[in-house]
């Protein structure tokens, strides 16, 4: 059974608008795999993490950015770490209360530290975005893949040119993969 949830970029883009600004130009009718694919290989970066982290479902792209940011780098700092902790907590255990420990780590961390993002992208995966003594306040359908794709287009920044393309050509990949629904643990 497949992941992709758009067969087209049309369909993407119909589904959220933003991304077109996102992913940039992009022929309209070009199955959504065979988009990324070409994006990936031809090193376009950009285009390519854009139109990933919308294409997989929430918990999906969630796993991908995590999976992805670990590749990227070896070592986290604190807040940083465990920025990433409680989004891979919530990729493996997406409940309420996951949720909304990533949410509040996510909003008391550093927005320019990459890890932070994918806790947001948790956080915004469902439910209210307000802590709850609040009225209720949802978040908008696109807000996931945004902070997975700020996330990742953060970490890529801070990749040396010797390995920017050996690693995201990595990143990729393993979104393809998880694009096409191949069996893979989301841990």
């Amino acid at each position: 059974m497949t992941q992709v949830r758009f067969s087209t970029v049309h369909d993407l883009f119909e589904a959220y608008p933003l991304a077109r600004y996102d992913v940039g130009k992009a022929s309209p009718d070009k199955l959504s795999l065979d988009f990324l694919q070409e994006a990936a290989e031809a090193g376009n970066w950009h285009q390519a993490v854009s139109f990933c982290a919308y294409l997989l479902p929430r918990r999906v792209a969630v796993a991908w950015g995590c999976r992805s940011l670990r590749q990227m780098f070896d070592h986290f700092d604190g807040n940083e770490g465990r920025s990433l902790n409680f989004a891979e907590t919530w990729v493996r255990q997406p409940d309420e209360q996951s949720r909304n420990k990533a949410l509040a780590v996510g909003n008391a961390n550093d927005p320019e530290q990459p890890a932070t993002w994918l806790a947001l992208a948790a956080g915004w995966s469902g439910g209210s975005v307000v802590p709850a003594e609040f009225a209720p306040v949802e978040a908008k359908p696109d807000q996931t893949a945004r902070a997975v794709r700020a996330a990742l287009l953060i970490g890529l920044c801070r990749l040396t040119r010797e390995s920017r393309d050996r690693i995201m050509t990595a990143c990729l990949e393993d979104g393809i993969q998880l694009a096409r629904g191949e069996p893979r643990s989301l841990r």
